[in-house]
């Protein structure tokens, strides 16, 4: 767990997530338990983020961030906007994940022209990506930053906010063949059969029970109570074996994001799921 240093505005988007120093040269976008979506948005940022990370994306580093009461009271500015009141967020555990550029001035960019696409450094990440947000039941747009690690690196995508996996606050899986996908079908430009979707999908279908109880375990009680996060833990688990349908039904789709696969109407094939 890190601590929460100083308040430095708030960020985009529906949950009102805010920017915070760590004091020691580190920024954090963080997301509070009252958040305006819903308090099991964090949760969903914790799992989600834990699996990608463990399959092999890339997504910034991330943690528990421990926001004293403090903090928030000495940053007047510091509340979420629900119509026409103001709320201060709660004290305590919040997720955080951490700004991955190279310094503290580096440029960050959320949209990028096809031309700017080709130069980054890890594009055929996006169907692994994909593989996850339909893993997940990913609810909104694939979202995800673009910058430099380190000075003179090339550009890397980073694969961000994952509030709206479960449906949200719903923990429900009402899948439709668009959710998660990325808005330009350049980034999969290199999916040409199943096997562009390697080593991400069999390392989905594959995915340990006992990794997946790891990961859930190091949630704050705060977050949700330990029987709906079995239930979630069942859900998840069950849901390995029907990634490749999910992907098949994108395959299908009438936007057709994956335009050099070309044997379109033959069925999913490929490895199947193994027990974990």
């Amino acid at each position: 767990m890190i601590r929460a240093h100083e308040h430095i505005r708030q960020m985009r988007g529906g949950s009102q997530a805010q920017l915070f120093s760590d004091g020691n040269g580190g920024q954090w976008v963080v997301k509070f338990l009252n958040n305006p979506q819903h308090p099991r948005v964090l949760v969903n940022e914790w799992i989600a983020s834990s699996l990608a990370r463990v399959i092999g994306l890339t997504v910034p580093d991330f943690d528990i961030m421990d926001v004293a009461a403090d903090v928030i009271e000495r940053n007047s500015a510091l509340a979420f906007r629900y119509g026409g009141r103001l709320e201060k967020p709660v004290a305590g555990p919040a997720f955080a994940s951490k700004v991955p550029t190279s310094g503290l001035d580096a440029p960050t960019y959320d949209y990028l022209p096809e031309a700017g696409l080709e130069l980054v450094h890890n594009l055929t990440e996006f169907p692994g990506v994909l593989a996850v947000d339909k893993w997940l039941c990913q609810c909104d747009g694939r979202q995800v930053v673009f910058c430099r690690p380190r000075a003179r690196a090339r550009l890397r995508a980073y694969f961000i906010d994952w509030g709206f996996v479960f449906n949200a606050g719903d923990w429900s899986f009402p899948d439709s063949p668009l959710r998660g996908v990325y808005s330009r079908n350049m980034v999969y430009q290199t999916v040409t059969d199943w096997q562009s979707f390697e080593p991400w999908l069999s390392r989905i279908e594959r995915f340990p029970e006992a990794r997946l109880q790891a990961i859930i375990a190091a949630i704050p009680s705060q977050w949700a109570t330990g029987d709906e996060l079995d239930r979630l833990q069942a859900a998840i688990l069950d849901r390995r074996s029907k990634v490749r349908d999910l992907i098949e039904t994108v395959r299908l789709s009438p936007r057709a994001p994956f335009e050099n696969w070309a044997s379109r109407g033959v069925a999913a094939q490929g490895l199947q799921p193994q027990a974990a």
